[in-house]
């Protein structure tokens, strides 16, 4: 099971969102060294499936952003599927209750010393009070952050996907233990695209993530690796 970052490079997670695998793998290459983890999501997993996974893990370790929801069955068969891909760490929907979440931990337990970390989306970045309010939920993102992320850690996920703007509020309630891995991260002068909350890397590490995602900033610049070493010299400073 991977550890946690010890450096500011390592901290980084750039997100390879395209669903060109030759443009995936360059992108691997050129970032390989200039950060801990490379993020596979939906849009490279569902163009090219396991042979991005394999491709990408050459270059660093994956994170494998599914975001898995469904019934507990099915998600621990999915998670049986994507266990010999090897990926250090893969997402599942909190919303999916804690009997999913504790499938999924029984079912990833199989793999040993080699398990990924289990890590529970909370509420999605590009969501706000509003959005939430549009699908039933009356409260706060940050309240309803936290109800999900207590629920998920005591079913047995290893850490949580949050904003920048939850993460601290979830260290001081949770504490050291669980992982934070925070997309929604936009270095100074970025624009936010379609993200509705978020902070810079140097923010995002304070308040308490472990690893930050960071998309467009990175893979869409003009030199990617020099973007990710600018960002890793941000959390050295």
């Amino acid at each position: 099971m991977i550890g946690r970052p010890d450096s500011g490079a390592a901290r980084i997670i750039p997100a390879l969102d395209t669903g060109d695998l030759a443009r995936a793998e360059a992108l691997a290459a050129s970032l390989a060294g200039r950060c801990g983890v490379l993020k596979v999501g939906l849009e490279l997993f569902c163009a090219a499936g396991a042979p991005a996974v394999a491709a990408i893990a050459r270059h660093a370790p994956v994170f494998l952003d599914v975001k898995l929801h469904d019934i507990p069955n099915t998600v621990a068969g999915a998670l049986r599927s994507l266990l010999p891909l090897q990926p250090a760490m893969v997402t599942l929907h909190a919303g999916g209750g804690p009997a999913m979440i504790a499938a999924a931990r029984r079912e990833a337990e199989t793999a040993g010393a080699a398990r990924p970390l289990l890590l529970a989306v909370t509420v999605l970045t590009s969501m706000d009070a509003a959005a939430l309010a549009a699908t039933g939920v009356a409260d706060a993102p940050a309240q309803q952050v936290l109800r999900l992320a207590r629920m998920a850690i005591a079913a047995g996920a290893d850490g949580l996907v949050c904003s920048p703007h939850e993460a601290a509020l979830l260290r001081a309630e949770l504490g050291p233990g669980p992982a934070l891995v925070v997309p929604g991260v936009r270095p100074t002068g970025s624009a936010a695209g379609d993200q509705a909350r978020v902070a810079t890397p140097a923010e995002a590490v304070a308040a308490g993530a472990d690893w930050i995602v960071v998309g467009r900033p990175i893979t869409g610049a003009a030199d990617p690796a020099a973007a990710a070493a600018a960002i890793a010299a941000e959390l050295a400073g």
